[in-house]
């Protein structure tokens, strides 16, 4: 069994050595291996460990610390904080879990919180989207049509990206603006693995840029409200891989 408190030691590579650490630290907190609550290893035992100078170590605990997972006291040292305040929508935070938690309950859930903001976004761009906004949302969506004519995986999911990205932009709310950078982070795998056989959802895209483009807010909010329904989502069997850039569906 391994020692919760042992690391190994960093290799080098085109990553910094501060965000290695940081990784390394934080997929033992997501994990569970490293308790809330628990204090972890002084600096000079983690230096040793990693193999990297107090600096590195000092970055590295200053990230997670921003992401809400560690937090350090004067005579206790650097905690673990109780996972109610973790940042999970921080997109670097879902690149380290990857393959940590199950992946049907993963998309599940993110599904849920899209279902919780996305509608509401789509009514706001039918009201708020100014005049260059609606005309790249018109360009975006004729390449999703001719893209499904002739279907490529990777064409779809940037162009599908885009889309939803363009209805946050477009609500022109400051509070939503950061979700359509925010959410592309696990975006990207759900799309890819929603549309693998080419099923896009054509028609209820259609259905909510038509809404938006009338500036009907009511019906911009319930075709993304139909949209969005479990059902509609193959949800995964399998562990998915967290793309470090990701995308929307």
């Amino acid at each position: 069994m391994t020692n919760n408190n042992n690391f190994s030691s960093i290799s080098t590579s085109s990553r910094s050595l501060h965000v290695q650490v940081a990784r390394s630290i934080a997929r033992r907190i997501l994990s569970g291996e490293l308790a809330q609550g628990s204090i972890v290893p002084n600096e000079m035992t983690l230096c040793s460990q990693f193999g990297v100078s107090r600096t590195a170590l000092r970055e590295a605990i200053k990230l997670l610390t921003s992401k809400g997972l560690l937090e350090s006291r004067p005579k206790i040292g650097t905690k673990v904080v109780n996972r109610a305040y973790w940042n999970f929508l921080d997109p670097q935070m879902i690149e380290w879990m990857d393959g940590l938690s199950d992946s049907k309950v993963f998309c599940s859930q993110f599904l849920g919180l899209r279902r919780a903001v996305e509608p509401e976004a789509c009514a706001l761009a039918a009201i708020n989207a100014t005049p260059e906004q609606r005309d790249e949302l018109s360009k975006t969506f004729e390449q999703m049509v001719k893209i499904t004519k002739n279907f490529n995986q990777e064409a779809w999911t940037a162009v599908d990206l885009n889309f939803h990205r363009l209805i946050f932009n477009s609500t022109n709310n400051d509070f939503y603006l950061p979700f359509g950078n925010i959410l592309t982070t696990m975006f990207k795998t759900f799309i890819i693995h929603s549309s693998k056989d080419g099923d896009v959802c054509l028609n209820e895209h259609r259905l909510i840029y038509e809404a938006i483009m009338a500036g009907n807010s009511k019906e911009a909010r319930e075709a993304s409200q139909d949209h969005l329904q479990s059902g509609k989502h193959r949800l995964p069997d399998e562990p998915l891989a967290v793309p470090v850039t990701a995308a929307v569906n």
